[in-house]
């Protein structure tokens, strides 16, 4: 399963990256893996950083192996950069976009709100979280889930981030609603990932 009971914390340190906003505090006053030898001296091959770089990646996403490389798969017939293509391909999820628009806080609590039908795209529910939205698809929360409290708390702000709402997101947190506009462009994704590293690993 994508989402591992390992620490989000650990995790955090162990890829270098904070997955969560709990984790940030944590991973601030520890930047090195976890572990005895945590801060000790490595020798990292060529093949263990573009290693690294692709579950950076897929930990971002909270996905598996099999979606990454469908993922990929897809990508590599895309026009442009397959890098850039991958991330794109990624972030099209609808679990990764309902993060984006600020009704959740993470992308494992987008991914539950999705799975348990609390979100709709163009007015029928979708429960898979690797649904991929397209341009003017409009994607709300269900009328019946509006009064639980994880969307009251989005509605209210409560999981806005200090980072911008990425601009290919039309955003109404009053409505619990949102309309992606266009493909997103990698610059603006807000995910932390050399993808060439990561075109290199699957190109092997």
């Amino acid at each position: 399963m994508p989402n591992q009971s390992r620490p989000k914390v650990k995790k955090s340190r162990a890829l270098g990256i904070a997955l969560t906003p709990k984790a940030v505090k944590y991973f601030e006053a520890r930047p090195y893996p976890p572990g005895e030898h945590g801060r000790g001296r490595k020798q990292n091959s060529d093949y263990k950083v573009r290693l690294l770089e692709k579950q950076r990646l897929r930990a971002q996403y909270d996905i598996s192996e099999r979606q990454m490389a469908r993922a990929y798969d897809r990508a590599k017939k895309a026009e442009g950069k397959t890098g850039e293509a991958l991330v794109v391909e990624l972030e099209r999820r609808l679990d990764a976009l309902v993060l984006r628009s600020g009704i959740a806080r993470t992308i494992y609590q987008a991914r539950q709100m999705v799975v348990h039908g609390h979100i709709e795209v163009n007015g029928g529910k979708v429960d898979k979280p690797s649904f991929r939205v397209r341009p003017d698809d409009v994607i709300q929360v269900r009328e019946r889930s509006r009064t639980k409290v994880p969307f009251q708390v989005a509605r209210e702000g409560g999981y806005d981030t200090d980072g911008e709402t990425p601009r290919y997101l039309q955003v109404n947190l009053k409505a619990l609603a949102f309309r992606l506009d266009r493909d997103p462009n990698r610059k603006e994704i807000p995910v932390i990932c050399d993808e060439q590293l990561v075109v290199e690993y699957y190109a092997r």
